[in-house]
């Protein structure tokens, strides 16, 4: 009971409750974060619906390979922290603190793979406002014929806004995980005191969840071969 009361707020009647009102809390974030990135969405499938061609070519030219890497490297995390969560619960600190850890170090993967995929872009000329030839695209064609530079470029903004919002998120999910971390070593996250890891948790599946829908948006909707376009 002692144990119970420490970790028992005050204004809770009992730890069911506690514990209710902290993942409703996190439920209630997230669907905020759910509003956020939906707008971005509904922008791009209305131009996608506007402008399908363009926006085809541009998305043939992203790296797939990197992008399906890091899906894998995303889910093996999502494990990761579902074991975690599962971890804390039984009370195994020794796993607790290895799961978190490769969480993290597959969490910086992901973004490493990213920073390389923005390197490649970037060389490639698929950055509007810094590395973007639009007579390059002029020369392109497709299967409707030639695409527009203007609007190959703005999938391409589309592409840098929702994927680079995509990466803040992770960041913040990696700082977090750090805290628990420094929670885990401390001995304060125990199968009493186990809530931290668990909404921090739901966060990071949101954000996996996120990068699920980001694949075929962004890289499986370009046409197969543009072979005609000579970068």
């Amino acid at each position: 009971m002692s144990t119970n009361h420490s970790v028992l707020a005050h204004h809770f009647a009992d730890l069911e409750q506690q514990r209710e009102t902290e993942a409703f809390g996190m439920w209630l974030f997230l669907s905020t974060e759910i509003l956020i990135f939906g707008a971005v969405f509904m922008c791009y499938t209305v131009y996608r619906l506007r402008y399908p061609h363009d926006f085809e070519a541009a998305s043939g030219k992203l790296n797939i390979l990197i992008g399906s890497i890091n899906t894998i490297v995303l889910l093996s995390s999502s494990l990761t922290m579902a074991l975690s969560v599962h971890a804390t619960r039984v009370g195994r600190q020794q796993m607790l603190l290895i799961c978190l850890v490769l969480t993290i170090l597959l969490g910086g993967t992901f973004l490493g793979f990213k920073a390389v995929e923005y390197y490649i872009d970037y060389k490639e000329n698929l950055v509007p406002g810094l590395a973007f030839d639009p007579g390059e695209w002029t020369k392109a064609e497709g299967t409707e014929g030639p695409v527009h530079p203007r609007r190959v470029a703005l999938m391409l903004v589309f592409y840098y806004v929702m994927t680079g919002l995509h990466a803040v998120h992770m960041l913040v999910g990696m700082g977090l995980l750090v805290w628990l971390v420094m929670r885990a070593r401390a001995g304060t996250l125990t199968p009493v005191r186990y809530m931290a890891v668990e909404v921090v948790g739901l966060y990071w599946h949101f954000v996996d969840i996120v990068w699920i829908f980001l694949l075929p948006l962004l890289y499986l909707t370009g046409t197969h071969h543009l072979s005609d376009l000579h970068f």
